[in-house]
């Protein structure tokens, strides 16, 4: 008897750090990831992508080109409570780079490059229309950025499932919140699983920042 193919998914990971921002151990999260998809149980079911550097147009490039049904976003997120400084509890850099100066610019959203390497901030409105438009075919969208959660809630009219942050969040506590949700979802494990397990791995760890993940299921309209 054989058994039914499975499907293959895709985990699409959009890097950010730009310029002037605190400097994030992304590669290290990014290596994480490939390592454990490479002894994963269900290693041939999921394809890893990357992308570095990203703009507006690289993530909206990405979404049309690799047809994910996993968004990873690792970078700096801005919100509206911001910390009193850039180090966290473990002594590692958040990923909040704290209130934009010009008054003209949304206080919260995702920190990505423009066209020169410099900041530029997506709003919550803005990325939770691109993800409708891609509504038909990601499944899990996760934001491993400070105070994500407005963005997690917003994207979740749209998204079965979002990953964000409710507050700042060490670098430390996101890597090791990002490899033991992957780790889960990569054994085959649900969302939910995985999500909890995540939050575990940063409390294994000895960090005390196991509450800051939030799961966001889809907000039916």
């Amino acid at each position: 008897m054989t058994s039914t193919p499975q499907s293959t998914k895709t985990i699409l990971v959009l890097a950010a750090n730009p310029k002037g921002t605190p400097p994030l151990q992304l590669a290290n999260e990014v290596r994480s990831l490939q390592q454990g998809l490479d002894r994963a149980q269900h290693r041939d079911r999921y394809i890893l992508e990357q992308r570095w550097a990203v703009r507006p147009i690289d993530i909206r490039r990405a979404l049309l080109d690799c047809n994910p049904q996993i968004v990873h976003f690792s970078g700096h997120g801005v919100g509206t409570a911001i910390a009193a400084d850039t180090r966290s509890a473990d002594g590692t850099t958040t990923r909040d780079i704290g209130p934009a100066e010009d008054s003209d610019i949304a206080p919260e959203g995702l920190m990505v490059e423009d066209e020169i390497g410099r900041p530029q901030l997506i709003s919550s409105e803005a990325i939770a229309g691109l993800f409708e438009l891609f509504s038909d075919q990601v499944e899990c969208v996760v934001l491993n950025a400070c105070y994500s959660a407005t963005q997690a809630k917003a994207i979740a009219h749209h998204i079965p499932y979002v990953v964000g942050m409710r507050r700042a969040i060490g670098d430390r506590a996101a890597i090791e919140f990002a490899i033991g949700f992957y780790d889960a979802l990569l054994a085959g494990r649900s969302v939910e699983f995985a999500y909890k397990l995540g939050c575990n791995t940063i409390q294994m760890a000895g960090i005390p920042e196991h509450l800051t993940p939030v799961l966001q299921p889809q907000i039916k309209s």
